[in-house]
Order: C-alpha cells, then structure tokens, then sequence
C-alpha cells in the first residue's frame, strides 16, 4: 500500500528528503530533521525555503506526476509590504507578465483577494525580518499552475513584495490546525486531491 503524508513546511526548510552534497548538508536543512520518513517518499511539488505551509509527499510516484499535471488549485496566504489596492488584486486575477527561465510569462488568469483581518496562523520566522514600521497587508491568491516563486514574483509585478507566504490548501486538502513541521499520515490521496481520509 502507498504511503501518504501531509506537513507543515517551516520557513527555513527545502522542499527535498536529504541532498548529496556534502556542503549543502551542513549549510541547509532538509524535510528529513522533521520525521522518519520511510524510504521511497517524495514530495508532490514544492515550496521554496522561505515559504511554508502545505506539502504533500507520497510513496506513489505515478500519483505525483499526476497530481504535479492535473491543474489543481493551490491557494496562499500572502503577506505583502504596503497596504495592496484593488487595481492590484484584479492585475493578479487577470495575469502579470514574471521572469520565467530567462524569459517573459504571462501568468494564467487565478482567484485573489484581500483578507479582512489577520489570519490565524503561528508566529514568522524571525529570519524574515518582517518590519513592524510599514504597513502590511494579507492575500489570498489561488493558482492551478505552480512555476518557480510564482507568487513571490506575481506579487512584485505589481508593487507589493511578498514578505511571509503559506500555502493553505492543495485540492480540498487544507493545512487545517498543523504546526510548523508537524506531519500527518493521510491513508487516501487521490490524484486531483478530491477526497482523503486522516
């Protein structure tokens, strides 16, 4: 039987089991320092170090490729410097053109909007300097494509960096009350995320 997992990821953490390379070993930290994986486990996907939140891993290499293809909804809390407008939110729903492998993207159309109040999430990582002089402000943004920083970079475009990012929810799998680094054992995954059991 495949084994599935759900975690928090921390800020700090890269989205691998373990690396090969000797320096990177003692300068990074990897997904393993948070539980005893049982060999053959992947993560579906990734977050970048700074960003936390959501991540799925799997025994099942087919189901990553598919659930990696299958276009499913992945949505963010994102922190941003300065207080965004609207005239912004409806830029990141309609696309902005990023940087993507050395050339111009223009993103797919996605779901965003501002959040009334602050999220109910654990304290940052006081790596990430988050300023307490500027105002901030937070989003949610729901993407079915996933390039390399993509919300950092979409956030940017149009004038508000993204200071702390989580993702929240992968299909209808959500990041529910888990804490940073904690892990869940999922004893159904299937390919578009429809249903699990925990």
């Amino acid at each position: 039987m495949p084994l599935h997992y759900k975690l928090y990821k921390p800020c700090g953490i890269i989205s691998q089991l373990n690396s090969k390379s000797p320096r990177e070993i003692r300068k990074k930290k990897f997904l393993n320092e948070l539980y005893n994986f049982p060999d053959g486990v992947m993560p579906i996907g990734r977050l970048d170090e700074k960003s936390e939140g959501l991540l799925l891993l799997t025994t099942d290499g087919k189901l990553s490729d598919e659930i990696n293809r299958s276009g499913i909804e992945k949505e963010y809390y994102a922190q941003l410097d300065g207080e965004i407008t609207n005239e912004a939110i409806a830029l990141l729903e309609n696309g902005v053109t990023i940087g993507f492998e050395g050339k111009r993207y223009l993103t797919k159309a996605c779901n965003a909007y501002k959040l009334s109040g602050l999220p109910k999430l654990p304290e940052a990582d006081k790596k990430l300097r988050i300023g307490r002089h500027r105002p901030t402000s937070w989003i949610s943004i729901t993407l079915t494509e996933g390039k390399f920083r993509q919300v950092r970079k979409m956030t940017a475009a149009v004038g508000y960096p993204t200071l702390r990012l989580i993702r929240i929810r992968i299909g209808n799998i959500s990041l529910e009350n888990l804490l940073p680094g904690e892990v869940k054992l999922l004893t159904i995954l299937t390919a578009k995320c429809e249903q699990f059991n925990s």
